[in-house]
């Protein structure tokens, strides 16, 4: 059977998960048939089912780092991509190897023929989002593997064959332990995110990964900074390695507005309560788990519903908050670092570092999840007199020149920064217990807990019905 005829599961991707790809309205704007080889995807070399397929997601115009790393990534080369959060790095890799693997063979049980190397399962949710429905426009298989959920799934689906791993680092060496995925197959390899898995200390598992994969196979190191650390991968594992910058490693952002507010110590809350009161979708970063917590708790009961992301949460609560947010039945989101790289969640108006970060890398990943592709919003530092000589050098670094206003909450000058408000007062109920809707097959939580702490999780997209084992060729192959 040809690719392009290979039968699939109603399980391959829920359709009310992808409304913009799987029920395009007639006489969309963009004629698929209209993409000519002068300009948008259609000149990068791509396929045309995967030009018609992002067209009729309305995504007809590259970005600067598609543009610049697609056509040597299809020609086969290894591509070094930097450029910030929000430039478009996942099309950038995922297309390609999109492109690649569907070529060639399905791939043979266990043995994928592609690995996405990822550091969050937050980050392994998204990938998976935005590629599963364009694999299946070419007959690509697709599949996560990451700790906090069980094994069976991804099992399974390794078993049947998937051409694509998306993987964390701890769940993918733990499947390889399991003999039930080997990578000898690997056609190409890409990093995403490669400075954040330096920095959550993921550099020994990976290069273990790395050394598991074919010597000759193509690798794709997407990330926001190519530091010393990411340096001892490309000079392992990359052979003349084409270089990608489509922005300088400092904020320059130009529809990015950043404000240092100076606050006393007692008020502290205050201002954070008005601010989260504001209208618009608002990211809160603090330093620690139990600051999440107690921030969440504290809104609450002066009348704002607010969601906690950090690492200490299970994966279902993880998804669930995320969820919320990005559906609006939240409109804030306190987190962690966790939250910070990677997770792009439409219409971020304002990001505000309740705690100022650790460094400039941290500060322009948080900063990253507003601003993102065109789109225009600002960030909000507190500062305690006690940090501030310390947080504008670290702004400094960040390449970061922010206007420095002294404020207390119900001042006019925080209203007109930050758009913060009185809270209601009315303390938020907490939530009832609920069935909340979920992709058939996710009632159970379980699996690998070994990398539970905040620098050890990741995440994923769904788990789906587990269903009777059949022939490879046969329409019981899952993701």
């Amino acid at each position: 059977m040809a690719r392009h005829e290979r039968p699939h599961l109603t399980a391959f991707a829920d359709p009310s998960m992808f409304p913009s790809i799987f029920d395009a309205p007639t006489g969309a704007e963009t004629d698929p048939e209209a993409e000519t080889e002068t300009d948008g995807f259609g000149a990068l070399g791509l396929p045309r089912k995967l030009v018609r397929a992002l067209a009729r997601d309305g995504i007809v115009t590259p970005f600067e780092i598609q543009k610049a790393t697609i056509p040597d990534a299809l020609a086969g080369k290894d591509v070094l991509g930097r450029g910030q959060t929000g430039s478009g790095k996942t099309l950038a890799f995922g297309l390609p190897v999109l492109a690649r693997v569907a070529r060639g063979e399905r791939a043979r049980p266990r043995h994928p023929k592609a690995l996405v190397l990822v550091p969050t399962r937050e980050l392994a949710m998204q990938v998976n989002d935005a590629l599963l429905p364009l694999g299946k426009a070419l007959g690509v298989f697709l599949k996560t593997a990451v700790g906090g959920v069980p094994y069976d799934r991804q099992i399974d689906a390794l078993e049947r064959g998937v051409e694509i791993i998306v993987a964390t680092p701890g769940r993918l060496g733990d499947l390889i332990q399991r003999r039930v995925c080997v990578l000898d197959d690997v056609e190409v390899t890409v990093l995403d995110e490669a400075d954040q898995m330096a920095d959550m200390g993921f550099l020994p598992e990976v290069t273990e990964l790395l050394a598991k994969t074919p010597a000759g196979a193509q690798r794709l190191l997407f990330s926001a900074t190519l530091d010393n650390d990411v340096d001892s991968l490309v000079k392992r594992f990359m052979t003349d390695p084409v270089t990608h910058s489509t922005e300088p490693a400092v904020a320059t952002v130009t529809t990015m507005d950043h404000h240092l507010l100076l606050i006393p110590p007692h008020d502290k809350f205050r201002v954070a309560a008005s601010i989260a009161a504001r209208d618009g979708r608002t990211m809160m970063f603090a330093r620690t788990q139990m600051g999440v917590d107690r921030l969440v708790e504290q809104l609450a009961a002066v009348g704002v519903r607010a969601g906690g992301l950090h690492g200490g949460k299970t994966q279902r609560a993880r998804t669930r908050t995320l969820a919320e947010f990005k559906e609006g039945r939240t409109t804030v989101l306190v987190a962690t670092d966790v939250a910070a790289r990677g997770i792009h969640v439409d219409g971020v108006s304002l990001v505000v570092h309740i705690d100022p970060p650790r460094d400039a890398k941290d500060y322009l990943h948080r900063a990253g999840r507003t601003a993102r592709a065109g789109e225009s919003g600002s960030v909000a530092t507190l500062v305690l007199p006690k940090q501030r000589r310390s947080t504008l050098q670290m702004l400094g670094k960040a390449g970061v020149e922010p206007a420095e206003t002294r404020v207390r909450a119900g001042d006019a000058a925080l209203t007109e920064l930050t758009g913060a408000r009185e809270p209601s007062g009315v303390p938020v109920p907490p939530d009832e217990p609920r069935r909340p809707h979920r992709p058939a097959g996710d009632r159970r939580h379980g699996g690998d807990h070994r990398h539970s702490g905040e620098h050890r999780h990741g995440g994923e997209h769904r788990d789906h019905r587990h269903s009777p084992r059949g022939p490879r060729s046969g329409p019981r192959r899952t993701h």
